[in-house]
């Protein structure tokens, strides 16, 4: 597992809406049980929201956009199926982390 690795949402109630998983950890705690997540949900034409706090990417040929003030931890075994890395988004995500703490 590996910071800002993306895994498929494998949630049956909640997978239509939230396809995947942001792992958004640092490597440094990869001995908890749990990843600090954000739900990356699909982005729909009414969606208004913040750019930097909720920034929008491309994974797996879908539309999807951080829903970052749902943040949470979540049980690192059952992140199982990673289909991609948004490492090279690193500044928008953590800019985004930043907005939601901190206000800018």
């Amino acid at each position: 597992m590996a910071q800002f690795d993306v895994y498929e949402n494998e949630e049956p109630d909640s997978k239509e809406v939230i396809p995947f998983l942001l792992d958004v950890q640092h490597d440094l705690h990869n001995t908890l049980v749990t990843r600090a997540v954000v739900p990356l949900v699909l982005v729909c034409s009414a969606s208004e929201v913040v750019a930097k706090l909720c920034p929008r990417f491309t994974v797996g040929g879908r539309d999807v956009m951080m829903s970052t003030p749902e943040m949470a931890g979540y049980p690192a075994g059952e992140l199982r199926n990673k289909v991609a890395s948004l490492e090279g988004s690193r500044g928008e995500i953590l800019a985004a982390i930043d907005f939601l703490l901190h206000g800018f």
